[in-house]
């Protein structure tokens, strides 16, 4: 029997990362090849250290040469090898040579699963510190179907040899959680980072599928992936699926739009469907190489201090509804999120809102964490040459419309607002419609609520219909069966 001492505390107790490959090994039933590509055998590496390895590893390769790794997975469309895509293949053709090679009659009992990665660690310049794909595709009893997780990582450490064990570490996280805790996928998504810190790397993307998560919302577990702090934002398609950023983002020209969309409504996409018009008439801004993200940032998702994922769901279900990206961050301030675009692309980016949320922006309260203040914030935020399109309000009290021309911030920063609207940085949105400037998400929510009528009209066509229909936003009518939300696209 284990002691116990009066005062001790429960916490969870993790294994080490021999303890996770050797047990592992020591299942005379879980048997598979690791295939690694660009940072050597080093998740591998951990499973032949804690003995017992060769009941488990059916094979390790690594295939670095191009025309080797071609030769056995195929060439790419794109030609590249650090890829999605790449990574399925390396998958499904180990799988596929496991399944032919060992047969069933000879070992009924195994339990296969193929490990892999194909990486990019950190340059020889530093410049760029590297990425990769990982993933594994496995069985949980022998015979049955295949599940998969698969993850995109980048890198933080800025020295190869320490890119390459992060890896590996990761790697052995990946295998144990996958065949020891997939039925938590919240936790099993904590423990990938079990003997790492965050500040080693970062995990912005990631999917599961197969039998044992087909009640797994990616969606969901992406907001994990921000809750965590593993990463700063995800995106969705606007068929709702999880797409990762670089992909969608990678030299692009951006216009952002951020809200509550607590629903989305007449007025944000009048917002949007102006700021658009006057965006793509930009000089250098292609239509075909134009990005439109809808942005929630996670204070906006929490409800008493903890995040509503129902709430979640019923926000990124109606802006997919409507043909949009959606993007959740940890970004409160305007300035990170133009921070974040940066990286992925120095095209032209543009800012869509409303008057008072540019009110907000000259706030100095949000920039007393920098030591250069408001004036750092705005370097930031305006170096690249971005514009904000600014969507007139109503005042409520005078009727009088409110612009850039007369909107009013806090004194000590009037001369800075001057400096950026004179220099052509804050535009306003001319074509409005002042019958929908009264519209307030807030409202709605409320009318909803309430069981009130009169806030159909307030929203995007068909959005009260999805919201009746699902249920959405706690609004109750009648029983339905549930099922998804067929996806209505709009051209951008």
């Amino acid at each position: 029997m284990e002691i116990t001492i009066k005062g001790d505390k429960e916490f969870d107790d993790v294994p080490s990362l021999k303890s996770k490959a050797l047990r592992i090994n020591l299942n005379e039933n879980i048997y598979g090849s690791f295939a690694e590509i660009g940072a050597g055998q080093e998740t591998c590496r951990h499973f032949f250290r804690a003995g017992g390895a060769s009941g488990t590893i059916a094979k390790a390769m690594s295939a670095y040469d191009k025309d080797f790794s071609d030769a056995i997975y195929g060439i790419e469309d794109d030609r590249r090898y650090v890829t999605e895509a790449r990574l399925r293949k390396m998958l499904s053709h180990e799988m596929d040579l496991m399944v032919k090679r060992i047969t069933r009659d000879k070992h009924p009992n195994k339990i296969f699963f193929a490990y892999a990665n194909t990486v990019a660690t950190i340059d020889f310049a530093k410049k760029f510190k590297g990425h990769g794909w990982v993933g594994i595709k496995y069985q949980v009893e022998s015979g049955a179907d295949y599940n998969e997780i698969i993850l995109h990582v980048r890198f933080k450490e800025t020295d190869a040899r320490l890119q390459q064990e992060t890896l590996g570490v990761l790697g052995t996280n990946l295998i144990y959680g996958a065949f020891y805790k997939y039925n938590e996928p919240k936790k099993l998504l904590r423990y990938l980072y079990d003997h790492l810190d965050k500040d080693q790397l970062e995990i912005d993307t990631i999917n599961f599928s197969g039998p044992v998560f087909k009640n797994v919302d990616n969606r969901l577990m992406s907001l994990q992936l921000v809750k965590n702090g593993m990463t700063d934002a995800v995106m969705f398609s606007p068929e709702g699926n999880n797409v990762l950023p670089a992909k969608v983002l990678y030299k692009k020209n951006i216009l952002a739009l951020r809200g509550s969309f607590r629903p989305v409504t007449k007025v944000n996409m009048a917002m949007y469907e102006k700021s658009y018009e006057m965006f793509i008439k930009e000089n250098k801004v292609n239509v075909d190489k134009t990005e439109v993200v809808f942005e929630i940032t996670l204070s906006n998702l929490r409800a008493e201090g903890e995040i509503d994922e129902q709430d979640f769901m019923d926000r990124a279900d109606l802006l997919c509804s409507l043909g949009q990206s959606v993007m959740i961050s940890n970004f409160q301030e305007y300035y990170k999120v133009v921070e974040y675009f940066s990286t992925y692309t120095k095209a032209r980016m543009g800012l869509a809102m409303g008057v008072n949320n540019l009110i907000e922006i000259f706030d100095e309260k949000y920039y007393r964490h920098l030591s250069g203040g408001i004036l750092e914030a705005f370097g930031k935020l305006f170096f690249k040459d971005l514009k904000v399109y600014l969507y007139p309000m109503q005042d409520p009290k005078t009727g009088e419309l409110i612009s850039s021309k007369n909107l009013k911030v806090y004194p000590r920063m009037k001369e800075l607002y001057k400096f950026f609207k004179y220099n052509g940085k804050v535009i306003d949105i001319e074509d409005y419609d002042t019958s929908i400037m009264g519209i307030f998400s807030r409202e709605i929510l409320n009318k909803i609520e309430n069981g009130e009528r009169g806030w159909e009209n307030m929203v995007p066509e068909g959005i009260a219909d999805l919201i009746k229909d699902y249920r959405l936003f706690g609004y109750t009518r009648k029983p339905l069966k549930p099922m998804s939300i067929k996806k209505r696209t709009v051209k951008k």
